[in-house]
C-alpha cells in the first residue's frame, strides 16, 4: 500500500509516494506552467505507481474550493494564475487515478505535516505562514483546520507601513497587505533584486521583520496558538528571524504574556517538506476511514 503527495505551489510542483511506514520512497519536483502540461507531469509520476497507489493528498494554491457539496469543489478559483482560474484540479486528476483524493491548501497541508512530524503532536494550535512567491496561511485546532465557508486567506491581511517605507505593495487586489508588502515578489519590486541577492547587513531586513513581525502580533491576539511557524524562501534568510522577534516584542508592547519568543515564533522542523509530509500523512488517514 502506497500513498501520494502533490505540493501543488505556484512556482513549482513536488509529487511524492511514501510506503505505510511513512518512508518516501520517490520526491520530484518540476515547474508550475499550464494545467495541462504540469497535470501530464503529475500522472506520468504517479503511473509506475498506479497498481499499489491508495491514496494522494494534494495541497495546493488558491484560493481552492474546499466544500465538497459545491459544484466546484476541488477547482482552483481566482488565483492570479491566469491560465489556472477555474481549474478542476481534483476531477481531472480521478480521470486517471480513481482512488481517494485529499483535497486542501499548500499552508494547510504544511501545517498539518508540522502538526504531526515536526512538533509535538500534544500541541494544541500551530499557525504556519509560508512567505514566498506569495504568502499563505494555514492554521490548526485540536487536529482540524480552522476553516468555515472556506479556508483561510491570512496572507492578504493588512498591515500598516514601516516608518522608513514608501512602497505601497504589489498585490493587485489589496496593495499593501502581508503579501503585498513582504511576499518575494514585493521584495523583488521594491529593490529591483531578490531577497537572496540582499546582503543580510542590508537595512531592508528590517524592513521586512517589521511586517511579518505585524502577522506575528495579529496571529497571536486572534488565535493565541502554541506556536507560529514561518516557512517559504523568504525565511532561508536565517538572520531574519531574531529581527523579527524583536520587532514582535516592540509591537506587542507587553499587552499579553506569549511562550519564550525562541520557542513560539519559528521556522519549520520539516524544512522544505512539511506540505509533503502534511498531504502524505492525509492521504494515509483516508484509508484508515
Amino acid at each position: 500500500m502506497l500513498f501520494g503527495s502533490i505540493e501543488a505551489g505556484g512556482t513549482k510542483f513536488v509529487c511524492a509516494v511514501c510506503d505505510e511506514k511513512m518512508h518516501i520512497l520517490e520526491i520530484v519536483s518540476f515547474p508550475t506552467t499550464t494545467p495541462k502540461e504540469t497535470i501530464n507531469f503529475v500522472c506520468k509520476f504517479f503511473n509506475k505507481y498506479k497498481n499499489n497507489l491508495s491514496s494522494i493528498g494534494i495541497g495546493s494554491f488558491g484560493p481552492i474550493d474546499i466544500k465538497k457539496d459545491s459544484k466546484t469543489f476541488g477547482f482552483i478559483t481566482s488565483t492570479p494564475k491566469t491560465e489556472w482560474q477555474n481549474f478542476n484540479f481534483v476531477g481531472t486528476l480521478k480521470n486517471s487515478f480513481n482512488i481517494p483524493i485529499i483535497w486542501t491548501t499548500d499552508v494547510n497541508a504544511a501545517v498539518y505535516g508540522e502538526y504531526i512530524y515536526g512538533n509535538k503532536k500534544e500541541l494544541s494550535s500551530i499557525v504556519y505562514y509560508t512567505i514566498g512567491t506569495g504568502i499563505g496561511g494555514g492554521a490548526i485546532q485540536n487536529g482540524k483546520f480552522i476553516e468555515g465557508f472556506s479556508h483561510t486567506e491570512m496572507g492578504h491581511m493588512i498591515v500598516k507601513n514601516h516608518p522608513n517605507d514608501n512602497f505601497n505593495g504589489c498585490c493587485p487586489f489589496h496593495g499593501n497587505c502581508l503579501e503585498g508588502m513582504a511576499s518575494g515578489p514585493a521584495i523583488e519590486k521594491r529593490l529591483g533584486k531578490k531577497g537572496a541577492d540582499v546582503s543580510e547587513n542590508d537595512e531592508f531586513w528590517d524592513i521586512e521583520a517589521y511586517y511579518i513581525a505585524q502577522c506575528a502580533y495579529n496571529t497571536t491576539l486572534l488565535l493565541s496558538p502554541d506556536k507560529i511557524i514561518f516557512g517559504g524562501g523568504v525565511m532561508k534568510q536565517k538572520h531574519i528571524l531574531s529581527k523579527i522577534h524583536k520587532a514582535f516584542e516592540e509591537i506587542l508592547n507587553n499587552y499579553t504574556k506569549t511562550p519564550k519568543l525562541e520557542d513560539y515564533i519559528i521556522t519549520p522542523k520539516l524544512e522544505d517538506k512539511s506540505a509533503t509530509f502534511g498531504c502524505l500523512f492525509l492521504a494515509k488517514e483516508a484509508i484508515k476511514c
